[in-house]
């Protein structure tokens, strides 16, 4: 499949799935929207601790590079596991102006995460391991291991058996006790298919152009 490349409103780049007839990320902003949703709304709340992350879409990359600048600084280090079933080429990936946008000295980084073996955990620093599932999402059977998720799946409206209630109690299930869901869905049917799977839910000012998001924690 050939994916479009295009530039969303704060300058950073993003992919066109035509298949889907849908983007990688908001056209409003890819490099805002991963920093409200995933960053500020879901990694800041674990500041100071050493935290495993489980990404659903790994997709072009952004939210695994941004979380891998951001760690330093929060004083964290993070195990990291992202799952998709559908990776991009790096001839592709490569294509997203992340590195220049956020700080030259990823660009390394960022490669390594597109072309590192697939199911095989490696170490990109001291403090911030990494490891690609090659995996449908309806596959995932992880016990309670994670402290946070950072659901960025394809949207409902376009793939809701990704949204699902059987979908999110994988997702609980893969949560240590206390453990937080972000996402930037807001839908009512994801709302309650996430409180039927267990989860509390809460809803928060959405990234731009976004009135709100969604953050569950497991109980």
């Amino acid at each position: 499949m050939t994916h479009t490349l295009i530039q969303t409103s704060d300058g950073s780049t993003s992919l066109y799935n035509p298949q889907l007839n849908e983007t990688y990320h908001s056209v409003h902003g890819a490099l805002q929207e991963t920093m409200h949703v995933f960053i500020k709304n879901g990694l800041y709340l674990f500041s100071k601790q050493p935290i495993s992350i489980l990404e659903i879409g790994f997709g072009t990359g952004l939210n695994a590079l941004v979380t891998f600048a951001q760690h330093t600084s929060l004083g964290q280090t993070i195990h990291y596991e992202t799952v998709e079933a559908y990776p991009l080429t790096w001839q592709e990936a490569s294509q997203m102006n992340y590195p220049q946008l956020i700080d030259n000295s990823l660009s390394s980084i960022f490669q390594q995460m597109h072309s590192c073996s697939w199911n095989e955990t490696i170490q990109l620093s001291p403090t911030f391991s990494f490891k690609k599932r090659l995996q449908h999402f309806q596959q995932i059977n992880d016990t309670p291991t994670f402290n946070l998720i950072y659901f960025d799946a394809f949207g409902a409206q376009v793939q809701p058996e990704l949204w699902n209630e059987d979908i999110f109690k994988k997702m609980y299930n893969a949560l240590k006790n206390n453990g937080i869901l972000v996402t930037y869905a807001a839908k009512g049917s994801v709302r309650r298919a996430l409180a039927a799977a267990g989860f509390t839910v809460e809803r928060l000012p959405g990234p731009p152009m976004k009135r709100e998001m969604l953050r569950a924690q497991k109980n």
